[in-house]
């Protein structure tokens, strides 16, 4: 447990940003899982659809500093793969 004055301070502050952090965080989880289940159930222009959510959400994280600019690039990028790919296979 912190000792000082300021070191109880810097704990209130981290918890704080903890759960202000978890908000983005999560959301940005939870669209990425939305389009994977969708794409996984062959349900392809819903996934369209809920990619442009699970986009903004990342991009919203790392904006925030949450997610580093990079890992949200990513995401991203293995999303649309993804995504890609479904469509691909689904007009051959």
């Amino acid at each position: 447990m912190a000792n000082t004055k300021s070191a109880l301070k810097q704990a209130r502050q981290n918890e704080k940003r903890r759960l202000r952090n978890r908000i983005y965080r999560s959301a940005a989880r939870t669209y990425v899982k939305k389009v994977r289940r969708l794409v996984e159930e062959g349900k392809l222009e819903e996934a369209r659809v809920a990619i442009v959510s699970a986009v903004k959400a990342l991009d919203k994280a790392a904006e925030k500093g949450i997610l580093h600019k990079n890992n949200a690039a990513r995401r991203k990028s293995r999303l649309f793969k993804l995504l890609n790919h479904a469509l691909a296979n689904a007009q051959a």
